[in-house]
């Protein structure tokens, strides 16, 4: 039996679509039939190569993949066919480490990344480790979630770890897959959103999600914008872009948290130590999120506190879909529905 797969062969060279063997679940493994997968701007950087930590072609991306589970592996336990899971970024961890029991598992030395150093969701099936699938409850469509499983609970850590709350002021740095969520987590963490984007229909849809603030980066200084209403207490730094970071950095105001998210293919930020420690200033960093978190952000979503804005694509599409997001014609999130 065979299955469709968007495979890497070459860093420099387009995804290819290949006719493989479904695979088969070893011990602790399910077997999940995909229904869909969000493409995320990190497949991109996969697939190229662009990060210092390469993935070994052949692979296959994503990791925002949702499906049912066709078959279990040996030593399967709380898992059943039939329902359905997501496969994140945490493919799986050690589960033993400091970070893996003190709940940061997304920090183990030793976890493996769907769609990176494991096959990931871009093909008609996967194998993903028992333990680190996450179930999706029935109000929650496979469609949005996709985008949830990274997108999502990307942005949610984010907030969590921003210390967001009452009153607290949010820049929301780059609205696409990732930003239309935070806009939305800022919110409901009781936060004021101000949401930096390049493009107006971006931040239109920043402002119907609830932004309170927006600003085009093309047409008005944004840290002037921003310092000259107070500034933030948060700045969350989504886009893959080196400026975009020295924006959100320049926004704060004293006491104020730097979120940093994206991964620009060759980031570096300057940060000033004089204005940093008279300031009080913060400059951490949020790595996606834990099995809990992905599970919170379902409940939030099932609860119809969210909204997931995509379009839909076939596999067959993957490499016009880079393109487009890599030109910004993206409004938010493109999921693969097979």
């Amino acid at each position: 039996m065979t299955m469709q797969a968007a495979v890497v062969t070459d860093f420099t060279k387009p995804l290819e679509l290949l006719a493989l063997p479904v695979p088969k679940p070893v011990h602790g493994q399910v077997l999940v039939r995909m229904q869909a997968c969000g493409v995320c701007h990190t497949d991109i950087h996969a697939a190229r190569g662009e990060w210092p930590v390469k993935p070994n072609p052949p692979f296959i991306p994503g990791h925002e993949g949702v499906g049912v589970v066709e078959a279990l592996g040996p030593g399967v336990q709380g898992r059943a066919v039939g329902e359905r899971v997501a496969l994140p970024w945490l493919g799986s961890a050690c589960g033993h480490c400091r970070y893996c029991v003190s709940g940061r598992e997304t920090l183990c030395e030793q976890q493996a990344n769907t769609g990176y150093s494991i096959d990931g969701g871009y093909a008609e099936y996967a194998v993903a480790d028992a333990r680190y699938v996450v179930p999706v409850p029935d109000a929650v469509t496979s469609f949005d979630a996709a985008p949830l499983t990274c997108a999502g609970v990307t942005t949610y850590k984010a907030v969590k770890v921003a210390g967001v709350g009452m009153d607290t002021k949010v820049g929301v740095f780059g609205v696409g897959g990732l930003g239309h969520l935070a806009v939305q987590y800022a919110r409901l963490a009781g936060g004021f959103v101000t949401a930096v984007d390049i493009e107006d229909e971006k931040l239109e849809l920043a402002h119907q999600l609830g932004a309170d603030h927006v600003v085009n980066a093309l047409k008005t200084e944004p840290v002037a914008d921003i310092q000259s209403r107070g500034g933030l207490d948060v700045a969350l730094a989504l886009a893959a872009s080196n400026e975009s970071f020295r924006q959100a950095f320049a926004s704060l105001r004293r006491g104020g948290r730097m979120v940093c998210v994206g991964l620009p293919a060759e980031g570096d930020l300057d940060v000033p130590i004089f204005e940093t420690v008279l300031g009080g200033l913060s400059v951490i960093g949020s790595i996606v999120g834990t099995r809990e978190d992905l599970a919170e952000v379902f409940s939030l979503h099932a609860a119809g506190r969210t909204r997931v804005i995509a379009e839909g694509r076939e596999l067959a599409d993957v490499n016009s879909v880079f393109e487009e997001i890599l030109s910004g014609r993206v409004p938010a999130r493109v999921v693969i529905e097979y």
